[in-house]
């Protein structure tokens, strides 16, 4: 049986391929793009090597990009501890004990410029993950990078931005569904006129599969709130081809390599035809699903966490069959504590053994024309489709959201999931099979508990230092930019360049929007 239920066959033939396959199929490049997006693919240059990474202050996760730079990474992927995540600052109640944990503490410019201190920011592509106050992280980004005389145009990268699947699966939301969805849309033109090679969103499966969703429920649910991101631009009266080619997606790589490589394949297809069909999008550049892929950190274990090295392997093997355009291996000791150095760099070694070691990298869509591929794509795009005209039945993505649909369907298969690994029917190597009597010891990485108090303090000083009158100005036209219908990034740009924190930003726009409150339907 597979991830998303339907049976895996022990024998596959040509009588369980569509007739049509050929057409299914066509020539890598062209549409529907189920072979890949790009005619050579990884024949020409391989897939972006990127690695995620950021704890504690700036200065330290500094330190990290750049040890993972020298040895080879392509690209970095920051992330942000929990209060910067929902908006608020160090120095606030709320994030005490939080700082710098899960991610790098981002309170003001001042740490943006210490998180990029000598990395050229004109010649690295930067992923941020984050949703909620994405447009502010990018906004310092920009800053930062005008200080040093780049401009806007020269810089790439992509920030999350995916509000509607923190409702679903994280959480970590601030505004509710209609301001946050105009946030997204006010990203996406002030993006397409100020950073025009920019990805303004990452709509994410991730997330949904690290909560449990299956396969299916990954691409269905993700493809669905792609629609409502695409509807919430046109609605703001944006031309479908004016933002659609700076979209892009983000997904799990399982250990199932099989059916992960016919999920890729089947949401680049079913993505193709939303667009060109139902959107009526005429460049070709709109209708390509490009995506990033991280491995999946849910399938990690603390037991025996070497084993890891090997899940990832297999993990990202599924994502390069898939074709992703960018990739993140986790570390092996992930489900312990924050990566070593010694393990971030045996995650990018893995990578860098798929492309350069292997055969890989020598053909575009190796398992075109596979029985069983072809098969499972297909049978995870009747699913899948099925699946989100479920979530069109509610009138709409954030309808089916605000009904509890997509989080009741995603726990019901966490559940089903967790009962196969306590009753033995799922294997889980050195978890319920093939243990070991004791592990050797580990010392994890730790995060300095003083580093809540060194921001606040640098909070401090930032505050006596910069001229207040001009930031409560700054933050007065926010808000009342937030009242209005104007794209409310301008003045936020204004508002951080005269020093306002990432708190007082997302502050002065809960005084506005407001605060979501989930409601509990179950």
């Amino acid at each position: 049986m597979s991830e998303s239920g339907f049976p895996i066959k022990p024998v596959y033939g040509s009588g369980d391929l569509p007739a049509d396959l050929e057409q299914r199929l066509a020539t890598p490049g062209e549409y529907p793009y189920t072979r890949g997006v790009y005619p050579t693919m990884y024949t020409s240059r391989p897939w972006t090597m990127r690695q995620y990474a950021g704890f504690g202050t700036a200065a330290e996760s500094n330190a990290r990009y750049h040890e993972l730079l020298a040895h080879g990474t392509a690209g970095l992927s920051v992330a942000f501890d929990l209060p910067t995540q929902m908006g608020y600052d160090s120095d606030d109640p709320i994030a005490q004990g939080e700082v710098g944990k899960v991610g790098v503490a981002i309170d003001s410019i001042e740490d943006m410029r210490r998180l990029f201190d000598g990395i050229p920011l004109d010649r690295v592509s930067t992923s941020m993950t984050i949703n909620a106050p994405g447009s502010v992280l990018l906004l310092l980004y920009q800053l930062v990078a005008e200080e040093r005389g780049i401009a806007g145009d020269a810089l790439s990268g992509t920030i999350q931005n995916d509000i509607l699947k923190e409702y679903i699966a994280r959480g970590t939301y601030i505004f509710p569904p209609k301001p946050s969805l105009r946030l997204v849309a006010d990203t996406f033109a002030y993006c397409r006129a100020e950073i025009p090679r920019w990805n303004t969103i990452s709509i994410s499966g991730y997330h949904m599969a690290e909560a449990g969703a299956t396969p299916v429920q990954e691409i269905a649910f993700t493809l669905a709130n792609g629609v409502q991101y695409v509807r919430a631009a046109l609605d703001a009266g944006l031309a479908v081809d004016d933002f659609a080619p700076r979209l892009s997606f983000f997904f799990v790589a399982r250990t199932t390599l099989l059916e992960e490589v016919a999920k890729f394949r089947a949401a680049r297809r079913m993505w193709a035809r939303l667009m060109r069909e139902e959107f009526g999008a005429k460049n070709p550049k709109s209708w390509m699903l490009r995506f990033h892929t991280q491995t999946a950190g849910v399938q990690l274990t603390a037991q025996q966490p070497e084993v890891n090295l090997v899940r990832v392997a297999v993990q990202g093997l599924g994502a390069v069959l898939g074709g992703t355009q960018s990739l993140h291996t986790n570390s092996y000791d992930e489900a312990i504590a924050l990566p070593s150095a010694k393990a971030a760099r045996l995650a990018l070694r893995t990578q860098q053994v798929l492309a350069h070691e292997t055969d890989l990298t020598s053909t575009v869509d190796p398992f075109a024309g596979s029985y069983a591929v072809e098969a499972m794509t297909d049978e995870i795009e009747r699913a899948a489709t099925a699946l989100m005209g479920r979530v069109a039945g509610f009138g709409s993505a954030v309808d089916a959201i605000e009904a509890g649909f997509q989080k009741r369907e995603i726990e019901s298969a966490a559940y089903r999931v967790a009962q196969q690994i306590e009753t033995g029917e799922r294997v889980v190597v050195g978890v319920n099979r093939f243990t070991v009597d004791a592990e050797e010891p580990y010392e994890p990485l730790r995060v300095d508990p003083s580093i809540g108090a060194e921001q606040a303090a640098r909070l401090k000083t930032l505050r006596a230092e910069r001229d207040t009158p001009a930031v409560d100005a700054a933050l007065a036209a926010l808000r009342t930019a937030a009242e209005g219908a104007e794209n409310v990034l301008y003045p936020m740009r204004e508002a951080l360049r005269a020093r306002a924190t990432v708190g007082e930003v997302c502050a002065a726009l809960r005084e506005v929007w407001g605060r979501y409150q989930p409601v509990d339907r179950f």
